[in-house]
């Protein structure tokens, strides 16, 4: 058996990148690479990190979900935990072991000691991968900042790829992944192109780097992958940095197209579950079902003779859910592309057990909202922007400038609809504050997203457990890298090692 290429996964949040490496497997179906060691300073992302650490552990013991694990997915409840670790201790130590809750900073080299430690007496390949945290980069982050004097030079987070190169000048890995957002192709830092900068800085360590979409990138844009164009069921658009040390003489190949995959195919097999009330909604709130049909019918009264009004008013009682969550699937035996990769290794062991898939509540106003939404969408076969809403349903909000006059309106889309027919928009970790942006396609459940839901749409299976509160799970699961992506970048860092390596959908029992 061959040994397993150590990774050093940093800036690792929830583990997006290292579960893509981790899942990737050679012709012979042993896998290929091994976290050495992962590095994430919040809370909640760590202990999502090192509860799947200790997963891949105990599943190589047997080759399949024990039933303990399923168990805590079941009842993530402290006494299940202790139940877990007590059945498994050795795995238990090797994973905290693994996975370290710290925070990188530029200079300090106490963790690059830790992982030449970690990797004396290896003398194969190595591979680096991460994403420093893209907040300083990102768009939205930088208009926060307009004006800000000392705008991105001032912000620690610009800094956080040199924690990432000092790795590289230390460790001198023959391969990096290196991820970040689309903003950092125009940011600026000290009068000077970021990326240009970090080009710069890279070559120094003697390393080139690659495009993972095109063989001979000429421009910024060329380091862009765009996930939806590799069956992801979502339009995430990431610049992603190919670096390869320049003794390898290596030209790699670039990421495989795949048929666009939908959000039907990403939350398909899911039960459907209803919204809930929040306590802002004020007052005593009526029953949910009756709620809903009499928005429903008063909605309708403004498209008379239209297919929206034919869609409200059609809703019956017996349409609407009566659960605020579920905690198993039954599958209904339509085969997606993404079927096994959710729920394959579940299937193997006979399970049915899902997780992180219930609802938030809602400001009772904001359910009108969405309703009007999800039936616009499906009518219409595209989000309601502010101007298609009726004039009670607009929010009371500064960006809404003139009621009557919709053409001043600030994020008209500010409200939107993800459509069963097409990949989602990016799911982002603003995700966490309100759901206006990702809500369900299905009208009968009014609700935005679960973080079950939002993690299909990044791909990660159902398996995989995320801790924390609600809150820290939705920013976990926005701010990772698809891991069905990074599997298949996995397999182009193979291949550039000279190992022929089996992707998903190489292997999937999906026929297209």
């Amino acid at each position: 058996m061959r040994e397993r290429i150590p990774i050093i996964d940093l800036f690792a949040g929830p583990g997006g990148l290292g579960e893509g490496f981790s899942s990737l497997t050679d012709s012979a179906g042993e896998r290929i690479f091994q976290i050495l060691m992962s590095v994430e300073m919040e809370t909640s992302a760590h202990s999502t990190l090192l509860m799947r650490s200790f997963f891949r552990k105990i599943y190589d013991l047997e080759d399949k979900i024990p039933q303990v694990y399923l168990d805590y997915m079941s009842n993530p409840s402290p006494s299940q935990l202790a139940i877990l670790r007590e059945t498994f201790p050795e795995q238990w130590a090797e994973a905290n072991h693994e996975a370290i809750q710290a925070t990188l900073v530029e200079g300090d080299d106490s963790l690059v000691q830790e992982a030449l430690k970690r990797l004396d007496g290896h003398t194969g390949p190595k591979v680096i991968i991460g994403g420093p945290p893209c907040q300083a980069y990102s768009l939205v982050g930088r208009s926060r900042r307009t004006h800000d004097q000392k705008g991105l030079q001032a912000d620690v987070k610009q800094t956080l790829y040199k924690c990432y190169l000092q790795f590289l000048n230390a460790i001198q890995p023959e391969v990096f992944v290196m991820e970040n957002v689309k903003g950092i192709l125009s940011a600026q830092l000290h009068n000077k192109g970021v990326l240009g900068l970090i080009r710069d800085d890279i070559k120094k360590a003697g390393y080139t780097i690659h495009s993972l979409v095109v063989a001979n990138p000429q421009k910024p844009s060329d380091y862009v992958v765009r996930a939806e164009q590799y069956g992801i069921p979502q339009a995430r658009h990431r610049v992603i940095l190919l670096g390869i040390r320049n003794d390898l003489n290596v030209n790699p190949t670039q990421l495989q197209l795949h048929p666009e995959a939908t959000v039907q195919d990403a939350l398909s097999e899911l039960p459907a579950i209803r919204s809930d009330f929040s306590h802002r909604s004020g007052g005593t709130t009526p029953d949910w079902a009756d709620y809903i049909l009499r928005t429903a019918q008063s909605i309708s009264k403004h498209y008379p003779h239209t297919a929206i009004a034919d869609k409200l008013s059609s809703i019956k009682r017996d349409d609407l859910p009566s659960r605020i969550s579920a905690s198993h699937v039954q599958t209904n035996g339509t085969m997606t592309s993404l079927s096994d990769w959710y729920r394959g290794r579940l299937t193997a062991v006979g399970s049915n057990v899902l997780a992180n898939h219930f609802t938030r509540s809602h400001m009772a106003k904001d359910l009108d909202r969405y309703l009007f939404c999800s039936v616009f969408a499906q009518v219409q076969d595209r989000p309601a922007k502010l101007e298609d809403f009726p004039h009670e349903l607009l929010p009371d909000h500064k960006n809404v400038i003139d009621a009557k006059n919709l053409k001043t309106v600030g994020f008209s889309d500010r409200f939107r609809v993800q459509l069963y027919n097409h990949p989602s928009t990016t799911v982002t970790s603003h995700i966490s504050k309100d759901g206006h942006y990702f809500i369900h396609p299905d009208f009968r459940q009014c609700r935005s997203l679960t973080v079950r839901e939002a993690a299909r749409l990044q791909t990660f299976p159902d398996d995989y457990y995320f801790e924390g509160n609600r809150t820290a799970q939705y920013q976990q699961v926005g701010n990772a890298v698809p891991p069905l992506l990074a599997n298949q970048i996995a397999k182009v860092v193979a291949q550039c090692l000279d190992i022929s390596a089996k992707d998903y959908f190489d292997l999937s029992k999906y026929k297209y």
